[in-house]
């Protein structure tokens, strides 16, 4: 799943998210992975105070933290989880995926389930995601099955982090994205899962394995869309298999792939 590097999380940009449902939408635009950029005290400092002050304020400090890491924001983010403003409440969520508080978990699995927003859904399966410890997995499975398609996208990746913690729930979540990958309707979905399920092979059975391969190949074969097609060979070659290279290139010499 492709991630911009670019971390600047623009406050109109988030006022414009909630107003229009393609807007790009924060999370595309920062990259969630990065290492924590280097940041002053003072400049830590402010930010916790701005927590505690007007609107304005607040969402500066919330950009903040959306970006860098310490642990004196948890106390100051969880109360914005409750606020009546959408914009405050997608920030908080995602400041709390960059600075994972075991104590807000209780109340990111709740507000999941609960948020009328979707962007903020959308961000709470980013941020579950970096709770893969806990037990996060049936809550992202219920997005990934009814959800709509950005928070389907985003609760796929965050799947597949939470069974490389909870090795028990591979089976599960490996033949939840495989029923995905043949039928959600929304292509990006589909290729996040043949991406997630690239990831998880390494863990897998050897029988696991070849059911994972078997519906990453159908996938290549007959997707309707180009790019889950590319997207599934791609996961393929990454596995570095030699037989299912080697099928692979037997379909290239019987021209089914280009």
């Amino acid at each position: 799943m492709a991630q911009s590097n670019d971390l600047n999380l623009e406050l109109e940009l988030l006022e414009g998210e909630l107003q229009e449902e393609n807007a790009p939408d924060p999370l595309d635009l920062i990259d969630a992975e990065g290492p924590d950029q280097g940041i002053s005290e003072a400049q830590l400092v402010e930010a916790l105070e701005n927590l505690r002050g007007d609107y304005d304020q607040t969402m500066q400090g919330l950009k903040l933290f959306c970006e860098h890491r310490d642990a004196r924001c948890h106390p100051l983010l969880v109360p914005l989880l409750q606020s009546s403003c959408p914009i405050l409440r997608m920030s908080a969520v995602y400041a709390l995926g960059r600075n994972p508080y075991s104590a807000a978990l209780p109340l990111l699995q709740q507000q999941f389930q609960l948020d009328s927003n979707s962007f903020v859904r959308k961000a709470l399966a980013w941020t579950l995601g970096n709770y893969a410890d806990a037990d996060v997995t049936g809550d992202l499975l219920q997005a990934l099955r009814f959800d709509n398609a950005a928070v389907r996208l985003w609760s796929a990746g965050s799947l597949v982090d939470a069974a490389l913690a909870h090795p028990d729930q591979l089976d599960v979540v490996t033949t939840e994205l495989l029923l995905t990958l043949q039928v959600d309707r929304e292509a990006a979905v589909r290729s996040n899962c043949a991406w997630g399920l690239g990831r998880l092979h390494p863990q897998l059975s050897a029988e696991q394995q070849l059911s994972l391969e078997e519906g990453l190949l159908q996938a290549l074969l007959h997707d309707c869309d180009t790019g889950v097609r590319q997207d599934a060979r791609s996961a393929l070659e990454q596995l570095d298999d030699g037989e299912v290279l080697g099928r692979l290139q037997t379909l290239v010499d019987e021209g089914l792939i280009g």
